[in-house]
């Protein structure tokens, strides 16, 4: 005999799971003075890079390299909301360094975390010498359907489009999605892009594209001339020159499987846009 049990469902609210964006800080030395130092060389000149991200301290990078090192939770957690910040959690430590971590207020989670887009690398818009952290961008494990509903709902659905020319000393930074640039970039500019770049004119300035590790980013401009070019942390500068049968030229640039960066010539555009 079945039996149907009675019971009330609450009228002011519900209880889901839910995959919640996040950023992961992989801490790789406990020397705080030196992340602080290195933060502001990284990010100092994009104060809008992040924005309230909530973010993971994994602990694992630090933790195989000196397991019993003493991290002060105490200042690391004001460095980083000082970054525009918000850490909630933190994996991968020592049980001395988690209870340190859950006396400072952060949630001991063991999620495997799980880039929010291609395999996500440290972010590098200049050249910079080797970090003692990296910063990823990631998510709790989810199903792949759920991940790309999730991912969908956090990017905008279209480019930041600018129609002026972008002059030197000026920086454009599109912030989760493309950027379409349809004037001319010029020497001493920067146009960032969490997605890709595309430069319908001269590019004579900086692009960074997939700045928070898209290793998928593509930069494309009618003319590529640029000081320096990035993608996910890998960047050239005019003293590693582009081809000679690409520089001034329509062309693209991407990544190569190996981490490398290529460039490609793009095919002849129709007449109306030339």
């Amino acid at each position: 005999m079945s039996v149907a049990l009675a019971g009330n469902t609450p009228s002011t609210f519900e209880i889901k799971s839910a995959s919640l964006p996040l950023v992961a800080l992989l801490l790789k030395s406990p020397d705080l003075g030196l992340l602080e130092r290195e933060l502001a060389e990284r990010f100092g000149d994009i104060p809008d890079f992040f924005d309230q991200d909530p973010l993971v301290i994994d602990l694992a990078p630090l933790n195989a390299i000196q397991p019993e090192a003493v991290v002060d939770f105490q200042v690391l957690l004001p460095l980083l909301q000082g970054h525009r910040l918000c850490p909630l959690a933190v994996r991968g430590g020592s049980p001395t360094q988690m209870g340190a971590a859950q006396a400072a207020g952060l949630v001991i989670t063991a999620e495997a975390l799980v880039p929010r887009r291609p395999p996500a690398v440290e972010t590098s818009p200049p050249p910079r010498p080797q970090s003692e952290a990296e910063v990823v961008v990631a998510t709790p494990a989810t199903p792949v359907v759920q991940e790309a509903a999730s991912e969908a709902a956090q990017w905008p659905s279209s480019a930041l489009v600018v129609d002026r020319p972008v002059r030197s000393g000026q920086q454009v930074y599109a912030r989760g999605r493309d950027l379409v640039v349809m004037a001319m970039v010029n020497p001493g500019a920067e146009v960032i892009s969490d997605g890709h770049i595309h430069v319908y004119a001269p590019l004579r300035g900086r692009a960074i594209a997939g700045a928070r590790g898209d290793v998928s980013a593509r930069i494309f401009a009618l003319e590529m001339t640029p000081e320096l070019i990035s993608i996910a942390g890998v960047y050239r500068t005019t003293d590693t020159p582009l081809a000679p049968e690409v520089w001034g030229r329509a062309a693209q640039i991407h990544l190569t499987s190996d981490g490398g960066v290529t460039n490609l010539l793009l095919p002849p555009f129709p007449a109306e846009y030339g």
